[in-house]
């Protein structure tokens, strides 16, 4: 067992029985479900429930993680003496990463004997998740507290991030498209295909007509990635909003041309995520060689 603690942010997506199972301490983000306060627990059937309610018509809303939440999480980990590596996501996807950095320098200052690292991870959903376990993993095998954020600075910027939403008016709603595009794209049936680039941003790659065409472009992006790499035992972790099928369908595609591969999880994807691209977000993350559009 590793003698440092590994946290993160209910934002990495992973699934609740895994936190659990490797002990990894994660702070909550909140939401508002038609103004009922709720805090992020990670659990499949919170986010199933979202995303039943979504579908009935109840409106979310996300909060950022202040400055004294994050001080106070911080604390109850450095109060058991041990140096910590904390990894939320990017901080261009969230101004509450600028509240963690507030929180560690008053941290740092209280407990100058144990070292707290914040790492810009430059990814979001279960793209933070496959860096999070990749890092879990190594720290299990005998890495120390400092080849565990080598290993994460050398390698956060091969994890592939491919993104498809359904309904143009989630993201109408949160401001990543204008009334009229989104008007237009219903109107003509536009799914946008995202990526995350070095940047930690989410960006557009391509926008195509109908959910069958942006979930091809999705799994050509995906095998064009794996014909770059060893896909021996590679692991796979796709995500969905309520749309399982489409998620097999994606496994199925990959398994089909890469037989080697290795574990292809499928799991729903994290409120925080899910409140702002809403049901019928599908998302594949992934180590890679680099970060490409397509």
């Amino acid at each position: 067992m590793y003698d440092y603690i590994i946290a993160t942010s209910s934002t990495s997506d992973l699934t609740r029985d895994y936190l659990d199972e490797h002990k990894i301490p994660f702070i909550g983000y909140t939401y508002t479900v038609n103004d009922e306060l709720r805090e992020d627990d990670c659990r499949e059937e919170s986010r199933q429930a979202v995303y039943n309610g979504m579908r009935a018509g109840d409106k979310l809303k996300t909060s950022m993680i202040n400055e004294y939440t994050y001080y106070e999480f911080f604390k109850s980990l450095m109060e058991k003496g041990k140096d910590v590596l904390f990894l939320d996501m990017s901080q261009k996807m969230s101004a509450s990463y600028m509240n963690s950095l507030a929180a560690a320098e008053k941290i740092r200052e209280e407990f100058p004997s144990n070292r707290l690292y914040v790492m810009d991870t430059y990814c979001v959903s279960g793209g933070l998740g496959v860096l999070v376990k990749n890092i879990i993993e190594r720290a299990e095998n005998g890495a120390s507290f400092d080849e565990a954020i080598d290993w994460g600075e050398k390698n956060k910027l091969k994890v592939a991030h491919r993104f498809t939403v359904d309904d143009l008016n989630y993201l109408k709603a949160g401001g990543r498209v204008s009334n009229a595009a989104a008007l237009v794209g219903t109107i003509l049936d536009v799914k946008p295909v995202l990526y995350v680039p070095d940047g930690g941003t989410l960006d557009v790659v391509k926008k195509v007509r109908g959910r069958k065409s942006a979930l091809g472009t999705i799994i050509k992006s995906i095998l064009s990635d794996l014909s770059k790499t060893d896909t021996k035992g590679a692991k796979i972790d796709i995500l969905h909003a309520d749309c399982i099928a489409d998620a097999k369908l994606v496994a199925d595609a990959i398994k089909e041309q890469y037989p080697d591969i290795g574990e292809i999880s499928i799991t729903s994807l994290g409120v925080t995520i899910g409140a702002h691209c809403g049901p019928g977000l599908l998302a594949v993350f992934y180590l890679c060689e680099e970060r490409v559009p397509m």
